[in-house]
């Protein structure tokens, strides 16, 4: 399945959009965690800043969220891990009430409660979680109310490699495949589970040769291209909707920051980072682009204009809403 000329300017501008999110939240998640405090010999403050607590960053990894979503509708579900705002993004959450929620502010997506790894959107169908590997589980979920709905619909989990080592993974799997489910199983391999390397971890190459173990098909996608990953995907999800059952799709990608920021990254080789970045997957997909006619150079600066302004709301937004109140605490608690 080839890309329509309007899915390739989608995945390109979400791409740029993903990455200049990523990029600015990067920048703003270090505010007040680093120098002076440094300097006084005090340790890095996780807690400081106007984003608090742990934040995972996707910079790299953009073309596994836009190469599977420009397949899905409102209808289908997406489920991500910790690092997720590529695949929030990709499924169209709203970026003011996303980035509101980092900010710990009453007008995010959960009220300011649950923070950059919890972010639920019913609207989009789309959610997340940070514990790892959860997200296989509660796919199989949403495809199984599809079933009972009598809908095409499908869902979609995505997890990083380090959780196919983890139970919920091959239950998940089992169960999908015995029952036929309309999901897609989505493994970003970006080298790392956290800090170890998966040859260190996995015992297999590449996960999608655990998927006839399964009886069911496992598909690698060996380099960080939209195209191949949409092509992939778009296999799985007519798969999918016809009733055929779930596909296991493992993409290596590149993960250019760190497992989370402040991450000192001494287990990556020195230059890693800067020799991944030469083959930026938003710059060879713009270079297609060029060369196939699709966009100019003045056509590309527009574009990313209207990008930055749309980020930039956002985080305007985030940072001049309220915090919740105190006693808001106490709401939205089942007991």
């Amino acid at each position: 399945m080839t890309p329509s000329r309007s899915q390739l300017l989608w995945m390109y501008e979400k791409m740029v959009e993903i990455r200049e999110y990523e990029e600015t939240m990067a920048k703003v998640y270090l505010e007040g965690k680093l120098p002076p405090r440094i300097q006084k010999g005090l340790a890095f403050d996780i807690g400081a800043g106007p984003v608090p607590g742990e934040m995972h960053l996707a910079a790299g990894q953009e073309p596994v969220a836009v190469g599977v979503c420009a397949h899905l509708t409102p209808d289908d579900t997406v489920v991500g891990a910790h690092r997720p705002h590529h695949f929030a993004i990709a499924k169209g959450v709203p970026l003011d009430e996303m980035t509101a929620e980092m900010f710990g502010k009453e007008t995010g997506l959960g009220k300011g409660k649950g923070g950059h790894m919890h972010l639920f959107h019913p609207p989009t169908k789309f959610s997340c979680s940070g514990i790892v590997g959860a997200g296989a589980p509660q796919a199989c979920g949403a495809a199984l109310a599809a079933r009972k709905l009598g809908r095409d619909w499908v869902a979609v989990a995505f997890f990083g490699e380090g959780a196919a080592n983890q139970g919920a993974f091959h239950e998940a799997l089992n169960l999908a495949a015995l029952w036929k489910l309309p999901v897609l199983f989505i493994v970003e391999d970006n080298k790392y589970g956290i800090s170890v390397e998966k040859s260190d971890s996995t015992a297999v190459p590449s996960n999608d040769l655990r998927a006839p173990g399964y009886g069911i098909p496992g598909v690698l996608v060996d380099t960080n291209d939209p195209v191949r990953v949409f092509e992939a995907a778009g296999a799985a999800v007519a798969r999918a909707r016809r009733g055929d059952g779930p596909t296991l799709i493992e993409v290596k990608t590149d993960r250019y920051l760190g497992h989370f920021q402040g991450d000192p990254e001494t287990y990556r080789p020195k230059d890693e980072a800067r020799q991944l970045r030469t083959r930026d997957p938003i710059d060879l997909l713009g270079a297609r682009l060029r060369a196939d006619g699709v966009l100019d150079d003045a056509a590309d600066q527009t574009l990313r204009a209207a990008v930055g302004e749309r980020v930039q709301a956002a985080y305007e937004f985030g940072r001049s809403s309220p915090y919740p109140r105190p006693e808001a605490a106490l709401e939205n608690v089942f007991a």
